[in-house]
């Protein structure tokens, strides 16, 4: 396995003239899991969708610089975008299930990339769902509309959805922010599980998050990436008086 899922030299993004990423240098771990933390508009989610071209999205979006994924430049323009985002999985803030049943939901991705052997989709759904620990809640009700579940089981089930075509790592985006205390913790402990087996980065505002499930974290701070080091050094011993005023609420 390579030493890094992501290498990220001298990454800048603007948003018109407003500049958002600042000369980002950063080594995302090919194992484990990483967090970003950071106060609100600090270039956080920004980051995280320039990893799997979702930034491409936004009309007014710019930028320079490197993104190695997989030994390819992935900000190159005749990247495969379609091939880029089914191995860079993405789950977002909020969970947002298709408007299909729970079966569709979780064999659209197979099927966009050709599976149509029945059985096939049928074993796909059903490991996904077991790996995003939602299988036994639903077996029996895999026709039934995905918008029907909780809003963790939503959650649990997009991930199901980014498992379904074999990513080579997962994004996550607040993926807790919009749950309550009982769904977080059981999209916590997915994510403990779900660690041996796939490269997660995951962006929180919850630096309590970040300190119980990840291994490094990076601090954001305006654009800039201020100190990347393990979670726990980051957190009791940091390097630089500004991870310390925003760990100890002193702004942000």
């Amino acid at each position: 396995m390579a030493q890094n899922a992501f290498d990220i030299r001298s990454l800048n993004l603007w948003y018109g003239t407003n500049k958002v990423l600042k000369d980002i240098n950063l080594a995302i771990p090919s194992q484990g899991v990483t967090a970003i933390i950071g106060p609100s508009g600090c270039g956080k989610s920004s980051f995280l969708k320039t990893l799997n071209r979702m930034v491409d999205r936004i009309p007014i979006a710019r930028w320079k610089g490197e993104i190695f994924f997989n030994g390819f430049d992935i900000l190159k323009k005749d990247i495969d975008l379609v091939a880029l985002r089914s191995e860079v999985g993405m789950v977002f803030q909020q969970p947002n299930p298709f408007p299909k049943s729970i079966y569709d939901n979780v064999a659209y991705g197979p099927r966009i990339h050709g599976q149509k052997n029945k059985n096939r989709l049928n074993e796909i759904v059903e490991q996904s769902l077991r790996d995003a620990a939602l299988w036994d809640e639903v077996k029996n009700n895999l026709r039934h509309p995905a918008l029907s579940l909780s809003g963790g089981q939503q959650q649990r089930l997009c991930i199901a959805r980014a498992l379904a075509v074999k990513p080579k790592i997962l994004l996550m985006d607040e993926p807790c922010s919009a749950l309550d205390p009982v769904a977080t913790a059981r999209i916590e402990d997915l994510i403990a599980e779900l660690q041996e087996k796939y490269p997660i980065l995951i962006v929180t505002h919850n630096m309590q998050q970040a300190a119980r499930i990840s291994h490094k974290t990076a601090f954001f701070l305006q654009g800039e990436v201020i100190e990347f080091d393990r979670t726990q050094k980051l957190f009791t011993n940091p390097d630089d008086t500004r991870t310390e005023d925003y760990i100890t609420g002193r702004f942000g």
